[in-house]
């Protein structure tokens, strides 16, 4: 039996049978891996002094959250041990919360799905895509808290303010999502849909929305768990929810039932958000 020794190959020499890489495929894989070294340099200082100018405009003061420290502890000391003799009304309230959600999700990703169609540069015109962005940034710029206190001056108290707060509260922030969701998707089955002439329609539902729709039901599970946190802050200003029975008990200082609310909410918010990630396995 002879036994050959392998052949060295010398460093920049293609070995035989491997296909000639072109020069310019090569500069630009190399490119990839390669550091700005000029642009880091210049960045780093850039971002720390951004960093100090932020925290001393913002009074970021680590000493002072020591000092602190000991309130803090006094604070949920009082929170313990948590009384259930008002378990009904908690489980009751944060069914409401949990319907607000639901219903708030389901109109709010319908009509940023549809507000998306014209914010995607890479589906709407651009007499279209402006107006549009422009909209969705103005939404996204107002809190749901001021949405909150505009609709209970329209429709009175109660969840159904809290349901159109949340609503159009989404078309801002996740129809901006959905919109960059959509321009992400692969341009090759788009550009051969629309080289054999296939209508705009034909491209949105054929080659947009099977690309991008695991996605979009990712975001949609993201925004079902933000309307449920989101409906105990809109309960603060009497929209509904379970938010006005936690403001209530901060405001008479009964720490037992603020503790009892609080594990109620993390317990619902826990779950949901177990339940999102099964579906979100499933769907990738």
């Amino acid at each position: 039996m002879t036994l050959t020794t392998p052949q060295r190959r010398t460093p920049g020499r293609r070995a035989p049978g491997q296909p000639r890489l072109d020069p310019h495929e090569r500069e630009r894989l190399e490119r990839a891996f390669s550091v700005p070294r000029a642009r880091f340099l210049v960045g780093v200082p850039i971002a720390l002094a951004l960093l100090v100018w932020s925290s001393v405009g913002a009074e970021f003061n680590v000493a002072k959250l020591g000092e602190g420290a000991a309130n803090m502890g006094e604070f949920l000391s009082r929170m313990f041990p948590p009384t259930w003799d008002e378990l009904d009304v908690i489980v009751d309230l944060l069914i409401e919360t949990l319907q607000m959600a639901i219903v708030g999700t389901v109109l709010g990703a319908g009509l940023s799905l549809v507000v998306a169609f014209g914010a995607a540069s890479n589906i709407a015109p651009r007499w279209l895509y402006y107006p549009t962005r422009w909209v969705m940034n103005v939404i996204r710029s107002l809190p749901d808290l001021v949405f909150a206190l505009m609709f209970v001056s329209a429709v009175g108290l109660g969840p159904f303010a809290g349901i159109l707060a949340m609503t159009v509260g989404s078309v801002g922030s996740i129809g901006k999502v959905f919109a960059e969701a959509m321009e992400a998707v692969d341009r090759g089955p788009v550009t051969a849909m629309q080289a054999v002439g296939a209508s705009r329609r034909q491209v949105v539902q054929y080659g947009v929305l099977p690309q991008a729709g695991p996605m979009l039901v990712s975001y949609t599970l993201l925004l079902f768990e933000g309307n449920v946190r989101g409906a105990t802050i809109l309960g603060m200003v009497g929209a509904g929810g379970i938010g006005l029975e936690l403001t209530t008990a901060m405001k008479m200082y009964d720490y037992g039932h603020l503790s009892a609310i609080v594990i109620c909410i993390i317990v619902l918010v826990t779950a949901i958000d177990q339940a999102s990630a099964v579906i979100r396995r499933k769907i990738t």
